[in-house]
């Protein structure tokens, strides 16, 4: 089936221009979820002058042969298609965010780590990595210890950002709960730990006794947590020091 990109744009956008572009993709253990829930993301950035754009992807089902590696290779195509596409979506290239809640914040990491993983045919010298990450409470290990071995197969190493960690990934911000029993906080602290001693940036916002999702369900957390990703991406470049 067609896929699209549910693009945002902001006040006086033309295809001219070369903004940054924060990319969201929505959660719902690989098999559910559509972009509108991320729309709020998606708008908030454009109402701060980058072009916002939520992404759809194949969800995994089994009996229809529609595994998490297709979720993967539909996020990491999304990127490559921005980044083709930049001139007519008035994207700069070069400063793409790559932002995801829960399987979308696997996914999204996903665009940075898997370079293996990708849609046949595709021109692969056209990079999926981002520019900068933000995670909300992600799939982060896919072993038995963290979310989704099952679904993911016998390959999940391949596709468990944990385990594939290296040097040179893009600056990561993650927001995860210590309550989260869903995709254990323990993951995130071990992710967090794992970028930094392999050289990458990276900061982990704690939320004490945080269930899966919590930023999502109450308004002053989630203001908390757009307050805190705007300062990481002014202070990356990504937001222009006179939006608002």
């Amino acid at each position: 089936r067609e896929l699209h990109l549910h693009v945002m744009h902001p006040e006086g956008w033309t295809a001219a221009d070369k903004r940054a572009c924060y990319i969201t993709i929505h959660g719902g253990g690989w098999t559910g979820g559509a972009p509108q829930r991320m729309y709020p993301f998606a708008s908030h950035y454009a109402g701060l002058g980058l072009v916002g754009i939520s992404i759809e992807y194949r969800l995994f089902n089994a009996q229809q042969n529609v595994t998490v590696f297709d979720c993967v290779k539909d996020a990491r195509s999304a990127v490559r298609y921005v980044r083709t596409h930049a001139a007519e979506l008035g994207v700069d290239p070069q400063k793409i965010i790559v932002s995801g809640g829960s399987a979308g914040g696997h996914l999204a990491a996903a665009t940075a780590l898997f370079n293996g993983v990708n849609e046949a045919g595709e021109d692969t010298s056209v990079s999926t990595v981002p520019n900068a990450l933000v995670l909300l409470f992600p799939v982060i290990d896919t072993s038995k210890e963290g979310y989704g071995n099952a679904k993911a197969g016998d390959r999940w190493q391949e596709i468990s950002p944990l385990h594939q960690v290296r040097s040179g990934l893009p600056p990561t911000l993650t927001f995860h709960g210590t309550g989260d029993t869903v995709t254990p906080f323990k993951g995130a602290q071990q992710f967090h730990e794992a970028m930094l001693k392999a050289g990458n940036q990276s900061e982990l916002v704690v939320n004490e006794g945080g269930v899966h999702g919590y930023l999502m369900r109450t308004q002053a957390l989630y203001d908390e947590c757009l307050k805190k990703s705007d300062a990481f991406l002014r202070s990356k470049g990504f937001i222009a020091a006179h939006a608002p």
